[in-house]
């Protein structure tokens, strides 16, 4: 038995948003969507995200915000799906995904952070990482059609994997997973999947997100 799990808690979700306000939600789908339209699809995509992570209940959710926890639209998400709001902490988003997982293992054998760009993702995904977290892998990674990753998994943290990562590039989930084996970490991967950024992508988005 994990010796961890004797006084820490099974594990958790967390998943990263930002609010969706007109002209600054998917800024790079305004050209094609407008700034309505891009905000209105980031927030089916959250509450796509929110449906399928609630639905892995009793693991516990986390709905981290990057402009406030008092934004009317994340309050109604926390009231609408059961989840704890928690400020996102950091000066850019390595630093931020950093500190959420420092803070969720200190308390949880297992955390998982998602995004909300990614309509593909389903329960089973949600469900077979933690089954490998839970078998004691040390890492879980979702890779994306971009380069990036729609969802990362640990056991425990370590900066190598947030710090001088090129966000944004279509090297974030080869250059995490060198990282992760420089580390010796026995990891997993899950389907590739993707991520809805550009309007290239919208032509793979399902059609009720139309």
């Amino acid at each position: 038995m994990d010796t961890k799990s004797k006084t820490l808690d099974r594990g958790c979700i967390m998943v990263f948003a930002r609010d969706p306000v007109p002209g600054r939600a998917k800024t790079r789908l305004i050209p094609a969507l407008g700034e309505s339209g891009a905000a209105k699809l980031h927030e089916k995509l959250i509450n796509h995200t929110l449906t399928t992570v609630t639905s892995c209940n009793p693991v516990p959710a986390y709905l981290y915000c990057t402009d406030t926890e008092s934004s009317p639209f994340f309050q109604s998400c926390a009231e609408n799906y059961d989840v704890l709001l928690k400020q996102q902490e950091g000066t850019d988003l390595g630093m931020r995904m950093f500190n959420a997982f420092e803070n969720a293992l200190s308390t949880n054998c297992w955390a998982l952070l998602i995004g909300t760009d990614c309509p593909s993702i389903v329960r089973a995904d949600l469900m077979n990482a933690v089954e490998h977290l839970e078998a004691g892998i040390d890492a879980v990674i979702g890779p994306a059609v971009d380069g990036g990753y729609y969802l990362i998994g640990l056991r425990k943290n370590d900066d190598s994997l947030f710090n001088d990562m090129p966000w944004g590039t279509d090297q974030v989930f080869a250059l995490t997973e060198k990282r992760m084996k420089t580390l010796n970490w026995t990891i997993k991967s899950l389907p590739l999947y993707r991520d809805i950024d550009r309007p290239e992508d919208l032509e793979s988005l399902p059609g009720k997100y139309a």
